[in-house]
């Protein structure tokens, strides 16, 4: 059932092609937009407060990534939040680096507080930190296992009725009905710069289309890397070929290839 549920929404997307509005940093903006378009969806890079009102009435969702975080930023994607929440679109918020510093943990809950719709989409640390509990990492760099993150998670799901997306060498996908387990994705992935910001941008697509779980996403970004990496010599093809098979991915490759499991909920509670 769940297996269809992301077939059924990698057709959507591709038939849809959703504008996804990116506020995100400057690190990756050419993978994110490339990813974006490879998959099928339609993304734009914006941050001018001057026309995000105008490009949220017609955007399909909103991914705010604190990569590269400033005050000026912040001014931008609270703004652009608040214009989500106008035009009753979903929000998905990268935390880059929260429990790095006080301004990226601050900033990330004041995005995850005000945002109506909200899916969460980090690293265990990240997801963590942001639940308040102390977590191990180095700059943006997680220390902590998905696992270990899992009841962070559920209290971020209750806190601000989001559903989190934790990225990892396993991945979890944790909302209020479900808890469901990934176990796609290579070990080389974590070599290419901005594969969870990747991630991010692609759930906003899916979002779009109306998987507001974050699973869609995490398994396509698990199943192409992992399917990339096997022809790849190191991060540097891998980068190239993750598009290419992006790009070419099919439903019956998703079903051959899809490795999750559901969770009982109350493992997260």
């Amino acid at each position: 059932m769940l297996i269809e549920q992301i077939t059924q929404a990698l057709t959507a997307l591709r038939e849809q092609k959703p504008l996804v509005v990116n506020i995100t940093n400057y690190v990756v903006m050419n993978n994110t937009a490339n990813a974006l378009l490879a998959i099928g969806a339609s993304p734009i890079m914006a941050h001018s407060k001057q026309e995000m009102a105008e490009m949220m009435s017609f955007a399909g969702a909103l991914v705010v990534n604190i990569g590269t975080l400033d005050s000026a930023w912040t001014k931008r994607m609270i703004f652009a939040v608040e214009q989500a929440n106008l035009h009753n679109k979903i929000v998905v918020l990268d935390p880059v680096g929260c429990g790095a510093s006080q301004l990226r943990t601050n900033t990330s809950r004041q995005i995850a507080q005000l945002a109506n719709r909200l899916i969460i989409r980090a690293n265990a640390s990240e997801v963590i930190a942001l639940a308040g509990e102390q977590a191990q990492s180095k700059g943006v760099d997680a220390l902590d296992s998905s696992d270990t993150a899992l009841t962070a998670a559920g209290f971020l799901v209750n806190e601000y009725g989001a559903s989190v997306v934790i990225s990892g060498e396993t991945d979890y996908i944790v909302s209020n009905t479900q808890t469901v387990k990934l176990n796609n994705g290579h070990s080389m992935m974590p070599c290419v710069t901005g594969m969870g910001c990747t991630l991010s941008a692609l759930t906003g697509a899916f979002a779009a289309v109306g998987d507001e779980s974050g699973l869609a996403a995490a398994a396509v970004l698990g199943v192409v890397g992992e399917i990339a990496a096997e022809q790849a010599r190191g991060p540097g093809s891998l980068q190239m070929a993750l598009l290419d098979e992006l790009y070419q991915l099919d439903e019956q490759t998703m079903r051959q290839r899809l490795k999750l499991e559901p969770l009982n909920r109350e493992r997260v509670e």
